[in-house]
């Protein structure tokens, strides 16, 4: 069985047919779209904070669009009183019928846990929620979250960990996002009438403004531009040059883990919501194996 740092080597390793950053650079590679001024780039462009208080939020964008990858970004999220907060950080495409990959952080009372949510849109329909605590506090130190996006699959994971794993189940009717090349956002924003408690909790401005920082992001990843990918298409995904994360799926070991955060953490799933999905009414790929 692969030892956990073999696993993570072997999801970013990819050098041949990847764009990959180098070296974090905020500067290059993203572009703060709103906030006025609530988004900066410090340290010479190696980390990059949003805030909200009650005036505005703030976000930001990269300047690349992608065709499939794996994005990492480390983030330190909205210490203290966070409820009310979101802060949200994703893959998505454009137009009424989008792709999307979704990590939304809720916050909460101080002592509370954050809860991860995660979404799945596929030529604009979602409802694909999954829910998660984490294990550990988002807030004291910056953590890696992850998303591969290949072909054939679509991983979500916390600093190396898979928490979910969304397949493509084209061949059951069931959309999946490989069409339609995707940019990366993030935004820091106020969501009190949903995000804590369904609502019930308001946020309190008196603790603005709320901060989160991320630093340290890596794309291995086919840029998109004019119209054609970074990555070459001649070569199949099984072929031998090709044996990094366009062709990745989760090992033993992986699997083991990814069962024991949704055995542990994860505290919604849209599969398991017969209430929502009545009589029998499951999606698709609910259903499949």
């Amino acid at each position: 069985m692969a030892s956990p740092a073999a696993v993570i080597a072997s999801l970013v390793f990819y050098s041949f047919v990847a764009a990959s950053t180098v070296a974090a650079n905020f500067y290059r590679d993203f572009d703060i779209t709103w906030g006025e001024g609530r988004g900066q780039i410090i340290n010479n462009g190696q980390v990059l904070t949003l805030s909200l208080d009650k005036a505005s939020g703030s976000g930001f964008q990269s300047k690349n669009e992608y065709l499939f990858g794996k994005i990492d970004m480390q983030l330190k999220l909205v210490p203290g009183n966070s409820a009310g907060t979101v802060t949200a950080y994703y893959l998505s495409s454009k137009g009424s019928t989008w792709d999307e990959i979704d990590f939304e952080f809720l916050g909460n009372l101080s002592g509370d846990p954050y809860i991860l949510h995660t979404n799945v849109f596929s030529q604009g329909k979602g409802n694909r929620e999954q829910q998660f605590y984490l294990w550990f506090d988002p807030t004291a130190d910056f953590h890696t979250y992850s998303i591969l996006w290949n072909p054939q699959r679509i991983i979500f994971s916390v600093d190396g960990t898979p928490i979910r794993e969304f397949k493509n189940m084209e061949s059951k009717g069931v959309p999946f996002p490989k069409d339609q090349p995707m940019r990366i956002y993030s935004s820091l924003w106020n969501a009190d009438d949903w995000a804590t408690r369904g609502g019930l909790v308001k946020t309190d401005w008196t603790q603005a403004p709320f901060t989160a920082s991320y630093r340290n992001f890596n794309a291995d990843a086919c840029i998109w531009s004019s119209g054609s990918s970074s990555c070459p298409t001649n070569s199949p995904p099984s072929s031998p040059s090709n044996n990094g994360w366009l062709s990745q799926e989760l090992d033993s070991s992986n699997q083991e883990r990814l069962q024991w955060v949704q055995k542990n953490y994860m505290i919604y799933n849209y599969c398991a919501d017969t209430k929502r999905f009545p009589q029998g009414g499951l999606p698709t790929e609910c259903n499949a194996a």
